[in-house]
């Protein structure tokens, strides 16, 4: 059971990451105001869709949505900032770039952006209970899943493409034998380790 009681507001930003745990690349989120009179069928937690699902629905939002933005934040500001803050200013970035202003939004998990207090609250286990937050869970996990396809491309010895840039045995054995890239987050402890040998 939940007690998320969804707010009195017509137009609903939902917002969702994708990218908090790898050791590569950027934390990509994504806020996505849905269109009442043009709903969307099978929505649900990224993670717990199928590939070839995620694809046929994120062409769906993308065309059926009133509003729809991707934010992000860089390796370099993930080293600079802490994942934390920088999945916040992602999540914000994300919220200023929908080009209709939402009335409210609701945020995947138990923390709302500075940035945004005021007018949104964290929903925990959103992903899953606001339709809203799972479309931008959807559009995030796609984005963030295609530049690691794209990463794959360019250093196939790392198989991003295989363990999406998580912290996998595979991962760690690449980095050791194959050496850091700029794409990797410093700050997190397995790259740090290895760059301080």
């Amino acid at each position: 059971m939940t007690d998320f009681i969804r707010p009195n507001y017509q137009l609903i930003a939902g917002v969702d990451e994708v990218g908090r745990g790898p050791l590569v690349g950027a934390v990509v989120t994504a806020a996505v105001i849905l269109d009442p009179a043009r709903p969307i069928v099978g929505l649900n937690d990224s993670k717990k869709l199928s590939e070839k699902k995620r694809l046929l629905l994120v062409d769906e939002i993308r065309e059926k949505a009133l509003s729809w933005s991707l934010g992000r934040a860089e390796v370099h500001e993930i080293d600079e900032l802490n994942i934390l803050h920088a999945t916040m200013l992602a999540m914000e970035r994300a919220v200023a770039g929908l080009s209709v202003k939402p009335e409210w939004v609701l945020i995947d998990g138990n923390r709302v952006p500075n940035g945004l207090k005021g007018f949104a609250s964290a929903v925990v286990k959103g992903d899953a209970l606001v339709p809203e937050i799972s479309a931008a869970s959807i559009l995030a996990k796609v984005a963030r899943d295609a530049e690691m396809a794209a990463l794959h491309e360019l250093f196939p010895q790392y198989n991003f493409a295989g363990h999406k840039g998580y912290p996998t045995a595979e991962h760690v054995a690449a980095i050791q034998q194959f050496g850091i890239l700029p794409e990797h987050r410093r700050s997190f402890r397995p790259v740090r380790d290895i760059a301080e040998r």
